[in-house]
């Protein structure tokens, strides 16, 4: 899949310039369009008993924003600073979704507790609903670019399969990237790894395999401990709404990592 349009989230914090920055450098890579959608929660001011929207906290944050988006794409030949001017959270999630869904790749941050501005659910809610790639970049961490040694979870589902395509563009000329395959036997861990290592050759791609059986929950934790001992800079892998990993009730994964996530992550359902 060839990326030639990004969708970024903006909001006022300042982790916004780190996934601004990744954003910018994968649309310049790319050839891209990157279209900046600042989107927050935010509060009517009170005129005595009437609620003016939006309020003076919101208009300023907006105009930081687009200043900050488009000094950081100066350069870009297509860039568009866009808002939802909603502050309502089920508002600002349905919008935004709705927005994600006409991209190739939509870049997001982790959530952050004491954050509220940003509704808790948005980056859960965008993973599931919009049917596109979503990268996630972790609340802790410069991220200059990402997928030189990306390590790709692999357990044979359809939204992992579907996680590895849209992460070709990402992690193609990577130096290696990491399969591992998640299975209850390994003969079979053994003979699907084989034939994505065959797939990503055909890329181009070098590949190192390894099969992780799995007999009990913790399925997550040794996803994300791999991705440290690898030197990981990018993890790939599938997640549903309701990862259906061996032993994870599904969904659990995706939320699990979601919130422990040390690495840029990218998700595709």
């Amino acid at each position: 899949m060839a990326i030639k349009d990004v969708v970024v989230h903006l909001d006022q914090d300042g982790r916004t310039a780190v996934r601004l920055a990744l954003a910018t450098a994968l649309a310049r890579q790319h050839g891209a369009r990157l279209v900046g959608i600042f989107a927050q929660r935010g509060h009517a001011r009170k005129v005595g008993v009437v609620s003016v929207w939006p309020s003076e906290e919101f208009t300023l944050a907006c105009d930081t924003s687009k200043a900050q988006f488009e000094a950081a794409t100066a350069g870009l030949a297509d860039s568009e600073w866009r808002f939802v001017n909603r502050g309502g959270e089920a508002e600002v999630v349905r919008q935004f979704v709705d927005l994600a869904r006409h991209t190739d790749l939509v870049v997001l941050g982790q959530y952050e507790h004491g954050k509220d501005f940003v509704p808790e659910e948005l980056v859960s809610e965008v993973v599931i609903g919009c049917g596109r790639p979503v990268l996630v970049v972790p609340y802790i961490g410069d991220f200059a670019e990402v997928g030189k040694f990306p390590l790709i979870a692999w357990n044979n589902a359809p939204e992992a399969a579907r996680a590895l395509n849209d992460a070709l563009a990402v992690i193609q000329g990577c130096q290696k990237a990491y399969v591992v395959s998640v299975a209850t036997r390994l003969d079979e861990g053994e003979a699907t790894c084989a034939e994505v290592q065959r797939h990503l050759a055909t890329h181009g791609i070098p590949v190192a395999t390894e099969v992780v059986l799995v007999e009990d929950f913790g399925v997550m934790d040794m996803l994300l401990n791999r991705a440290s001992d690898r030197s990981a800079d990018l993890l790939v892998m599938g997640a549903h709404g309701s990862i259906g990993f061996p032993f994870e009730s599904r969904g659990a994964g995706t939320r699990y990592i979601l919130r422990h996530m040390t690495v840029p992550v990218l998700m595709s359902s």
